[in-house]
């Protein structure tokens, strides 16, 4: 087992494929992978305790790997830790060979796995980032972190780092949880090994709420009472089907997107059953979201593949339909399904998606390593960071009204990061915007990022969809864009069709 210390999950070096984003409705099933590493507290004690608690059980399971490696590693990249594992089968065991290549993998996976990584943390308090050794900014849902103060060059010292940690703790966390009742007709008590992308969708829109009701700046203060609207948000989304924003009412809403207890689900379709909850509220009379939800998706929805489109004259309808025709403009939620490869994500997207947390609309993206989502919040340099929903808790009921209640379970200081590069291709941007004065401010920051991409855009803006022309100062109005090549010939967009 690698030390807690060092980076895993770092992507191959070779290229990425050179097909460079795919519609999402063309992909909706993913490759596995293991979780995630955590950054943790700089403490030589620590280190030592944790290299030698890593050393006792990497003895432990060595004797049932005498020949290294071949065949696990392809073994362990099949495997996801959110995939249900199977139980009863037998193995016969043998010192070598192929016996001992099963358990080895089956303890190694085990050793390896979040839950592991997280006994150690609360074992030996590493919760600190002592891994993070820029001293580059850091870029936390449109707020800038300068750690240019740092003492000695440890950017840890600096005042920067420990308003950033105070703000990534007082994001909203969702996890796993267990003892809740049965989800409609299945025997379903806990989320556990399938949930994940659920739990991050719901970190993703509770942020939405948090900037909605406080504005960016609000910090979770452990010396004041609890306010009133936070509990709110926060009994919004417990584990009740009475609750608005439930897991159960998720898996309700999506079952036309393959949502179900027990399954695996990915970005698209996770998107798209928060847009069904959502419109299902309002046709019964309901207004649990107070801003509109709008997918942004490309040509005919998304069928033909292509670069996804915002459209202005679209927003502009589903802000009157969420309002009920009362007002021309409410805050708006925005979400990006994307694929941006096949395999792996395609580099030449890294910088863009870079660029989105410098959005002061950004609410992050949801997405991880294949198989396995997490709630990307923030960057610095290639490396994310991201909330990990994948520890399992106790399920939490309280009242709207409870001030007292206990709301740590919620949140987490413990910062863990993973390349950017190493993530799944397939994701979701998500992006709020208060008013319509937010929402141009928006455009226009997207439409310099598009016109920056180098002709392969992670989406476009147009005033009016299909139109030949645009107007105002949104350049991109066509979703099979041709660019000229350096022979002045003409080439198709980066984004292929299928």
């Amino acid at each position: 087992m690698k030390n807690l210390f060092e980076r895993t999950g770092t992507a191959n070096s070779s290229s990425s494929t050179s097909s460079s984003a795919i519609s999402p409705k063309f992909k909706r099933d993913f490759s596995n992978s293991s979780d995630h590493t955590s950054l943790s507290s700089s403490s030589s004690t620590s280190t030592r305790a944790s290299s030698l608690f890593s050393g006792i059980f990497v003895s432990a399971y060595s004797i049932f790997v005498p020949r290294v490696e071949e065949g696990i590693n392809s073994s362990l990249n099949s495997q996801s830790s959110c995939e249900k594992k199977g139980a009863g089968t037998k193995t016969k065991f043998s010192g070598s060979g192929r016996g001992s290549n099963v358990w080895g993998a089956a303890v190694k996976r085990v050793m390896a796995s979040g839950s592991m990584r997280r006994i150690k943390e609360h074992m030996f308090g590493l919760n600190k980032a002592n891994v993070i050794t820029s001293t580059s900014d850091i870029w936390l849902l449109g707020v800038c972190y300068k750690l240019d103060d740092a003492i000695g060059g440890d950017p840890i010292s600096s005042s920067g780092f420990a308003a950033f940690v105070e703000d990534f703790s007082s994001r909203i966390l969702m996890t796993y949880r267990r003892g809740f009742d049965p989800i409609g007709d299945s025997k379903y008590t806990s989320d556990v090994n399938w949930g994940c992308m659920l739990r991050s969708s719901q970190m993703l829109f509770a942020q939405a709420l948090l900037v909605h009701r406080f504005g960016r700046s609000w910090r979770k203060s452990a010396n004041k009472q609890n306010d009133q609207a936070y509990i709110e948000i926060l009994h919004d989304f417990v584990d009740s089907k009475e609750a608005a924003f439930s897991i159960q009412k998720l898996l309700e809403a999506g079952k036309g997107y393959g949502l179900a207890a027990g399954s695996w689900v990915g970005p698209y379709a996770t998107c798209r059953a928060w847009e069904m909850l959502v419109r299902g509220d309002k046709d019964k009379g309901k207004l649990l979201l107070p801003m509109a939800v709008y997918i942004v998706s490309g040509d005919e929805d998304g069928e033909r593949g292509g670069a996804p489109v915002v459209c202005v004259e679209d927003v502009d309808s589903c802000c009157r339909e969420h309002s009920g025709g009362g007002a021309e403009w409410t805050s708006i939620l925005l979400l990006v399904p994307l694929v941006l490869g096949l395999d792996k994500l395609n580099p030449r997207y890294i910088p863009l998606l870079e660029a989105t947390f410098t959005f002061p609309q950004s609410l992050g993206i949801l997405g991880g390593k294949p198989g396995v989502s997490t709630y990307i919040v923030g960057v610095q340099d290639e490396n994310a960071f991201y909330l990990d929903p994948h520890e399992v808790q106790p399920v939490a009921y309280f009242a709207k009204d409870d001030l007292e209640t206990d709301t740590s379970s919620f949140h987490s200081n413990v910062v863990r990061h993973i390349p950017l590069k190493s993530i799944d291709p397939s994701l979701a941007i998500g992006f709020y915007c208060k008013d319509k004065d937010d929402f141009d401010d928006f455009c226009a920051r997207a439409s310099k990022l598009a016109n920056e991409s180098n002709g392969a855009p992670l989406f476009t803006v147009t005033n009016v969809r299909n139109s030949s022309k645009t107007s105002g100062d949104f350049r991109e109005d066509s979703y099979d864009m041709l660019h000229p090549n350096n022979d002045g010939a003409m080439q198709e967009d980066e984004w292929q069709l299928l």
